[in-house]
């Protein structure tokens, strides 16, 4: 046990960002799980998950694919089709039956993919640089291949892919969409110098590596308005073997997307970073804040962060894979679930809808 939250805690209290009316500042940060069908379709089985975790101010769902050739993981639900749509419907119906709200993250994996993956075809990229390791398939483990760089005039293309699945998400009743330009993923690709080598318009400049972030927010705003749309990033992050020197970029991103309206700017870095005091006074809009990938949330420091305006919200990953009533059990200082990471990635209901809640 620890000391239960007063009843007016940071944490505790409603936040408006955008179209977002949040019951409490501690948002459920996006988690890959592998649980939709092998076409992407979300089931019943992610339905009762989120479900679960409806106490979140907000989920941000699993990354989930805007395109066919988006797809980066084996079981990721996709955003591209009736069926898929379908899936969200009843996704958003669940979660809005126990008053929660939900976004759908869309995440285009750009380079992190692998042919056995996405039926044959080649991942693509900003500039064909290979990643290094390996991707987990459904052919087991691989090493990652080649990309081929998308052209320029494939770009319009890949934004309006976007823009569709945010329609849809919004359609199937989503309350808004987190564009995911973070963790190595396509988006981010455009952003750091060391996978975007484009000598077009989309490369070189941290103006050019930002353009393509950019234009997608803005047709992403125009098709479901910007006071639905978030977007996450992870500067200097070398995940998915990303590489950064110049991090201006993110001011400049930061700037650019500002005048678009969204509706706030997610941000993974340590809270102390410099980086995260230099967005935060640039962003006027909802700031939100993960402190880590893979590091333990700290509830204290959290309710810190957020009385003293570093941030206007946080979210928490792992711990909400163990405690579907996270809010409840940080409010009242009950003990927690320790996750099984054993669980995590695939499988069916165990370690994933089987964790046990305080009224349980």
């Amino acid at each position: 046990m620890t000391r239960p939250l007063a009843a007016d805690s940071p944490l505790l209290q409603p936040l408006t960002a955008g179209a977002l009316q949040t019951a409490n500042r501690v948002w459920m940060a996006p988690l890959t799980r592998n649980r939709a069908d092998a076409d992407g379709t979300p089931n019943d089985l992610q339905a009762e998950y989120y479900r679960q975790r409806a106490g979140a101010g907000l989920i941000i769902s699993e990354g989930s694919q805007p395109s066919a050739v988006g797809q980066g993981y084996p079981s990721t639900p996709g955003v591209h089709t009736d069926a898929h749509e379908a899936g969200w419907k009843r996704i958003a119906d669940a979660v809005h039956a126990e008053g929660g709200k939900i976004a759908v993250q869309l995440m285009h994996a750009g380079r992190i993919s692998h042919p056995d993956t996405i039926a044959g075809q080649t991942p693509v990229a900003p500039s064909a640089i290979r990643p290094a390791g390996a991707v987990f398939t459904v052919n087991g483990e691989q090493e990652f291949p080649t990309p081929r760089e998308l052209a320029t005039d494939e770009l319009p293309g890949v934004m309006a892919e976007f823009a569709d699945a945010a329609r849809r998400a919004v359609a199937a009743g989503i309350d808004g969409v987190e564009l995911h330009a973070a963790n190595g993923y396509l988006l981010h690709q455009f952003l750091a110098d060391g996978t975007n080598q484009r000598t077009d318009s989309y490369g070189g400049s941290p103006e050019n590596r930002a353009r393509f972030i950019v234009e997608v927010a803005k047709a992403t705003a125009d098709a479901i308005g910007a006071d639905r749309v978030g977007i996450r990033i992870s500067p200097a992050h070398p995940f998915n073997d990303i590489s950064e020197d110049d991090l201006s970029v993110y001011e400049v991103l930061t700037g650019r997307l500002a005048e678009i309206g969204l509706a706030y700017l997610h941000v993974l870095a340590e809270a102390d970073d410099p980086i995260v005091g230099k967005l935060r006074a640039a962003w006027p809009n909802t700031f939100v804040l993960n402190t880590g990938f893979g590091v333990e949330s700290d509830r204290d420091q959290f309710e810190r962060l957020i009385a003293d305006g570093t941030v206007d919200a946080v979210t928490v990953g792992r711990k909400f894979i163990a405690n579907p009533d996270l809010v409840q059990r940080w409010a009242e200082g009950a003990d927690l679930n320790e996750p099984d990471e054993a669980t995590f990635y695939g499988g069916d209901g165990k370690g994933y809808t089987d964790y046990p809640a305080l009224s349980a």
